[in-house]
């Protein structure tokens, strides 16, 4: 019998949202899975199901048959969830509010080192992702313009290039602001504690900000991006630049 499986499939919180979304089902089904990177995301405290179920049929679990499958009473098969990312404007507000809902906001808080900075804090956290997606960043405009309609106390910095243009020019601008030393995990957990968090693009600024449950959230608009509606989250705020 086979056992259903996600992969290293894209970064961190690609994995993160896929792996969410599977384990959704496998609780509705009892389905046995083996997750990738299942101890780093546990340690954001997301708990992520497996039971007994397996089967030799296999079908692949995408976009347009997620829902139908969650919902459907009966599962006669496994899954192969590797070809798909689940970052549609229907399962990422899904996803969003089971991870707010507060048996499981409650896991993730208490898992967050950074706890004590819940609602104890005026700063502002920004996320400016660069690197291989450079091309689609909304440019320095819009965090200049973002950072200046918030009033904030200190103003944090995380991002996966910190010798690029951008950065240098928001450190020029705003020399008392830190950049966050972390890792990916501490990075996230620290930026969903701030009161204000300004995000980018991808699935890194998305997890920051479904996990910045008591926060004032800021993204970008975007006319043209890689990835599903990821961030039509209500009481998020949209910014032009």
């Amino acid at each position: 019998m086979q056992t259903t499986i996600t992969y290293c499939n894209g970064r961190l919180c690609n994995q993160i949202i896929r792996n969410l979304a599977v384990s959704l089902i496998a609780k509705k089904h009892n389905l046995k899975v083996d997750y990738s990177s299942c101890d780093l995301i546990a340690q954001l405290g997301i708990d992520l199901f497996s039971g007994n179920y397996t089967n030799n049929n296999i079908v692949k679990l995408t976009d347009d048959n997620y829902f139908s499958i969650l919902n459907g009473d009966d599962l006669n098969c496994a899954l192969d969830p590797n070809s798909n990312y689940f970052q549609t404007k229907e399962i990422t507000i899904f996803l969003h509010e089971y991870l707010h809902a507060e048996y499981v906001k409650s896991k993730i808080i208490e898992k967050n080192p950074f706890k004590c900075r819940y609602n104890e804090n005026n700063d502002l956290f920004i996320h400016v992702r660069l690197t291989d997606a450079a091309d689609w960043n909304p440019g320095v405009n819009y965090y200049l313009n973002a950072i200046k309609s918030i009033h904030f106390d200190n103003l944090h910095i995380a991002t996966d290039e910190k010798h690029n243009p951008i950065i240098t020019t928001l450190l020029e601008t705003y020399p008392s602001a830190k950049l966050v030393d972390e890792d990916e995990i501490r990075t996230i957990q620290f930026g969903s504690t701030c009161r204000h968090v300004i995000l980018s693009h991808g699935s890194f600024s998305a997890v920051i900000g479904y996990l910045s449950f008591f926060s004032n959230i800021y993204y970008p608009e975007y006319g043209h991006i890689w990835y599903g509606d990821m961030f039509s989250i209500e009481n998020w705020t949209k910014l032009s630049h």
